[in-house]
């Protein structure tokens, strides 16, 4: 479908029209320390691809659900990631789903499928939902109107309940590491000119992979006597994510993982379910708070279905709305706004483009979920496009918050589970709202982050229970 440019009715950060032309180098190279989305030109969002051309080369960027297809799909042995991403991927992550290469990525995805399967994700509900609990009588504690950061508060929580169902008891100590490891990883992600002159840029990446490394030592050690313990103890280990890993074997030749192998699936996981869910909670908040009404018909839901009882796995099916307004929320702000960086290997063609050997190819989530051609009104927050039946209309490579194709994340059901579960226990009992003045500006560090955390302020949508009953 084809509908005009519509500007949003609501001053939303980061949704500004986008520009009419290109930007300038220098205007490119200053939005790598925010968020580069910005600056692209609304041409790209009202084709079917956009050539992006400068002084350092060209990037093609496939904007249609079928040219999204080929490249992620139908010819993804053609579009490659280029070597620039592999590298940093791999400083942090070794050889896991996200930098691990084909045959081995296919090999683990294989070995890993039955630790993101429905039940299993459904076993580790009780503890998303003992953890956010515990975390609202943490808010309890505050005084009225009190004023946090929700961008740190979401990334706290979802730190905790990542360490819950992937290391059980264990999980203290491994939180303690990997929230200062994460936090470095993320910020040796900024980039600017001189990381991409061919003299000096390659010894800047060298130095910021080593730096990734040696903040991720104390972590791995303490994930490497992790593995060996559960090793030691396999049939009376916790039933976590760990224990599961380490015993998986793959269900045709029955090899598993080794120690290193384990290691680097386990950063893989802890950055994707943490981070990615820690961004997409926190743009859920932030666009509640600027529409009471949509706000309210959650609330609504909330409050007949569960009446202040602490929500259960059980529950999901009959929590639509909140998964609509989650949908909706990683829509309007992808978690990850560009998938990756493509090349490709031989010719090709996309859309009617000539691809050449060695162009690069970007799809990026954060156009496709404003393309005109693809969303009425784009730059508005309404959950009832993901209404039943609305979703299965629509193209299949239009909506990306996952990915897709062969290497779609293997995460998407667990953290959609989490996010509804979190939403479900803390909009029951409270409400925030931006604080006044605070500037929103986003920043893309693989992830869609506020760019100087979002302030708000809590407010109390009823008494709080007693502790020991079945309400929150």
């Amino acid at each position: 479908m084809t509908t005009p440019a519509i500007q949003s009715k609501k001053n939303l950060a980061g949704l500004a029209p986008p520009p009419q032309k290109p930007a300038s180098l220098l205007a490119t190279v200053r939005a790598t320390k925010g968020n580069f989305f910005e600056i692209i030109p609304l041409a790209a969002y009202e084709q079917p691809y956009y050539l992006w051309k400068s002084m350092l080369g060209s990037v093609l960027m496939v904007n249609d659900p079928e040219g999204v297809r080929r490249v992620l799909l139908d010819n993804v042995a053609n579009y490659p990631k280029n070597e620039m991403e592999i590298k940093f991927f791999s400083a942090m992550f070794g050889e896991g789903l996200l930098s691990a290469p084909g045959p081995k990525w296919r090999a683990h995805r294989k070995v890993m499928a039955p630790s993101f399967g429905t039940r299993t994700v459904e076993s580790y509900a009780p503890a998303m939902v003992e953890t956010t609990v515990a975390f609202a009588h943490q808010w309890d504690a505050l005084p009225d109107l009190a004023e946090m950061d929700i961008a740190a508060q979401m990334k706290a929580l979802t730190l905790k309940i990542i360490c819950r169902t992937m290391f059980s008891s264990d999980a203290e100590e491994l939180a303690a590491h990997a929230g200062e490891a994460l936090e470095f990883a993320q910020a040796s992600l900024e980039f600017g000119l001189l990381d991409i002159l061919p003299l000096i840029g390659p010894r800047r990446i060298k130095r910021k992979e080593e730096a990734i490394r040696t903040h991720f030592k104390g972590m791995d050690a303490a994930i490497y006597r992790l593995i060996g313990e559960r090793e030691k103890i396999r049939h009376e280990a916790p039933q976590d994510f760990l224990t599961r890993l380490v015993a998986a074997k793959d269900p045709d030749d029955g090899v598993g993982l080794n120690a290193t192998e384990v290691r680097d699936e386990v950063i893989t996981i802890f950055m994707a379910g943490h981070e990615t869910t820690a961004v997409t909670m926190t743009w859920v908040w932030y666009l509640l708070s600027q529409h009471p009404g949509e706000e309210a018909t959650l609330h609504q839901e909330l409050d007949t279905v569960l009446g202040g009882r602490i929500p259960t796995v059980e529950d999901l099916p009959n929590l639509p709305y909140t998964r609509m307004v989650i949908e909706e929320a990683m829509r309007v702000y992808p978690p990850a706004p560009g998938i990756s960086m493509r090349e490709a290997k031989e010719a090709d063609e996309l859309c009617g483009f000539k691809v050449t050997p060695g162009q690069q190819v970007m799809v990026s989530p954060w156009i496709m979920h404003r393309h005109r051609r693809l969303w009425d009104d784009p730059e508005r927050f309404d959950p009832t496009r993901f209404a039943e039946g609305s979703s299965e209309k629509r193209p299949r490579f239009a909506y990306l918050p996952f990915g897709g194709g062969p290497r779609v994340c293997i995460g998407a059901t667990l953290a959609m589970t989490e996010a509804i579960l979190i939403l479900a226990v803390l909009a029951q009992r409270f409400r925030l709202r931006l604080k006044d003045g605070h500037d929103v500006k986003l920043q893309t560090r693989i992830t869609l982050r506020p760019k100087n955390g979002m302030m708000t302020i809590l407010e109390r949508r009823r008494p709080a229970p007693a502790r020991g009953d079945a309400t929150i």
